[in-house]
C-alpha cells in the first residue's frame, strides 16, 4: 500500500499581504489542518472558477480560518486569520457535552 502525503503551497506576494494584513504565515496556518477536531466547509461564495474551502482549527491558543483550494494531492492556500465566524463555526460543531 503507497500512502501519497498531501502537500502545501501558496503564492508568496499573498503570504506576505496576508502576513500585513492578518498577523498570520501561511506556514503558521498549515497547521489548522492537523487539528483532529478541524471543520472543512466549502467556500459557496467564492467558487466560480474552482472549488473552494475552509478549514477552521485550532493553532495554539486560538481557532484560525484558512481558506484554500486543492489540486491533485496540493492543498494551496489563499488566506488565513483568526476571525469570529470561523470560531463559531468550530465552537458549533465541537460542542462540548
Amino acid at each position: 500500500m503507497s500512502v501519497r502525503k498531501t502537500s502545501f503551497e501558496w503564492d508568496e506576494e499573498k503570504d506576505r499581504e496576508n502576513q500585513a494584513k492578518h498577523h498570520v504565515s501561511f506556514a503558521t496556518a498549515q497547521r489548522a489542518f492537523l487539528d483532529p477536531h478541524r471543520v472543512i466547509a466549502e467556500d459557496m461564495a467564492h467558487s466560480s472558477e474552482e472549488d473552494r474551502y475552509y478549514c477552521i482549527g485550532r493553532v495554539d491558543d486560538g481557532i484560525m480560518t484558512v481558506r484554500f483550494t486543492y489540486r491533485s494531492s496540493v492543498i494551496r492556500i489563499y488566506g488565513a486569520g483568526y476571525w469570529r465566524k470561523g470560531r463559531k463555526i468550530y465552537e458549533d460543531q465541537n460542542k462540548v457535552q
